[in-house]
């Protein structure tokens, strides 16, 4: 194998595994955020790694200028429709998980246990008894 076969061969494997870690990334991480940047890191770096292969396959040849152009393009735009995805949920209020959301809810407090308290409620409201 000629020196340029394989690093046409390590690029591809390269954008081959960092496309696999954005795709683990998307399913694994818990929230919008964290998966956003799983996403557009990992998946942009795997796009360009594979592009760049493509383009040293096709060597000096006007799908080489057109592979550089994808690269170019995607390099810029999936960090920047990550960016604006993640802004929009922000502006929506959507709130960033935290590490004490993966502990659950607190334990509660019945009145059988404490004397002259009342029972909590189960629901997350906070009212007695369960009442809103």
């Amino acid at each position: 194998m000629t020196p340029v076969e394989l690093l046409i061969i390590a690029l591809a494997a390269g954008g081959v595994f960092f496309a696999f870690v954005a795709a683990v990334g998307v399913i694994r991480l818990p929230d919008l955020y964290t998966r956003a940047h799983a996403a557009s890191k990992s998946d942009t770096l795997g796009a360009v790694l594979s592009l760049a292969a493509v383009a040293l396959v096709f060597g000096a040849d006007i799908a080489t200028v057109k592979a550089v152009f994808l690269l170019l393009f995607m390099f810029v735009t999936n960090p920047t429709a990550a960016h604006a995805i993640a802004r929009a949920a922000y502006d929506q209020e959507i709130e960033p998980w935290h590490k004490e959301d993966a502990a659950g809810p607190a334990p509660t407090v019945s009145g059988d246990e404490t004397e002259g308290s009342e029972s909590l409620a189960t629901d997350g409201s906070g009212a007695p008894g369960g009442e809103r």
